[in-house]
């Protein structure tokens, strides 16, 4: 037994060299094909991936801990983040017009029954935009079954927009300056505070993972942002990487106002080594995938013992997931922590319809056979 640890113990050193030589020949390799600023991109992307898997940071999981078992720790280490992130953004978007911009959008009927459906389909599957992305990265059947139809229902979602925005929305309003940052940052505070007037004893500590995954994760979108030019998002990349795949089998894109638009038609022809949006999006997949096989040595997870209506369920959830997240401008990522740590009120509607939503699919997963009635 001695012997057999002696030798594994190098076994085990080497496999995680590998895995941190690999990260770093990824981040060289686009550096050196598609240029610096996209090596860094994607190094920010594998980042995320990495705290995200490593410390436990997420949206779904901590959403569904506050409606079932009022722990509120996971919300106020968001709300931190976002925090963190707004004290940067915003005299960073009043010193840089034209060069930076926020994630903003207007608030309409699809915006907000597209967060309320979001939030219903991410607690499904356990996941929201970015946490697909960890859950397929890290190897999870769910979360791998879930992603490529999110894509899917993103492009399928991208071909209606304009039909369900026409149905009416109020002109783009944002919180700007020294003024919008106070603002954010008192009703970011209420909001913490009434989590904890609501929570259950014992829950109103966050703990310090989460804290250190807070900064982190702030750190990381602040650097997304004035690198790419654009808060971090999610949605947009996997829609794309769906139009690229049609358009690759002889689909024509151009009856789609969304892809027929000069800036997403050129991104069609390019390569996606140079969206800034997939570019951290396969980076947190990337660092979710080496978090994972740091762990464990590779990826090991078990096919879950689940009915056949939980698999369709997770299907119909990532076309959800897809098609509502595109209607409301964003998942968790883009909408919610970039829209208002930017300063767009479209990010506080999205978070309100969002966890309403949350409330609704917390409900339906022991319903589709995903987990045991309480």
């Amino acid at each position: 037994m001695a012997e057999a640890l002696a030798i594994s113990a190098p076994s085990r050193l080497g496999q995680r060299g590998f895995l941190v030589l690999a990260g770093l020949a990824a981040i060289f390799a686009v550096a050196l094909f598609a240029g610096a600023r996209f090596g860094v991109l994607l190094a920010i992307g594998l980042g995320f991936g990495i705290t995200l898997e490593g410390l436990r940071f997420g949206f779904a999981g901590p959403w569904r801990a506050m409606i079932l078992r009022r722990d509120p720790s996971g919300i106020l280490a968001q709300l931190l983040a976002i925090a963190l992130v707004s004290i940067v953004a915003f005299p960073l978007l009043a010193s840089h017009p034209g060069e930076i911009f926020g994630a903003q959008a207007p608030i309409g009927w699809a915006m907000v029954g597209g967060a309320f459906v979001f939030g219903a389909a991410m607690q499904v599957v356990l996941g929201c935009g970015s946490g697909t992305l960890v859950n397929a990265g890290s190897g999870n059947p769910v979360g791998l079954l879930a992603l490529p139809f999110f894509a899917l229902g993103s492009l399928a979602g991208s071909y209606s927009l304009v039909w369900w925005t026409d149905l009416g929305a109020l002109p783009i309003l944002t919180l700007t300056g020294n003024s919008g940052l106070i603002v954010t940052l008192g009703l970011l505070a209420a909001v913490a505070v009434l989590l904890l007037a609501l929570a259950a004893p014992g829950t109103r500590r966050v703990p310090g993972r989460l804290v250190i995954a807070a900064v982190i994760v702030a750190a990381l979108a602040i650097g997304n942002l004035v690198v790419a030019g654009q808060p971090w998002g999610v949605v947009y990349g996997l829609g794309l990487w769906a139009a690229k795949g049609a358009v690759a089998l002889g689909v024509d894109l151009s009856g789609s106002a969304f892809w027929s638009a000069p800036g997403n038609a050129a991104r069609l022809g390019e390569s996606v080594l140079t969206d800034v949006t997939s570019l951290t999006n396969i980076g947190i997949i990337g660092g979710a995938f080496l978090v994972a096989a740091w762990r464990n040595g590779g990826l090991s997870q078990p096919l879950p013992k689940l009915p056949g209506k939980a698999w369709i369920a997770t299907i119909i959830a990532g076309l959800a997931l897809g098609y509502s997240s595109r209607l409301a401008f964003g998942c968790n990522v883009g909408a919610f922590f970039s829209g208002i740590s930017t300063g767009s009120l479209h990010g506080w509607v999205w978070f309100a319809a969002g966890f309403a939503g949350s409330v609704l699919g917390v409900r339906l997963r022991p319903m589709l056979g995903l987990e045991a009635r309480a």
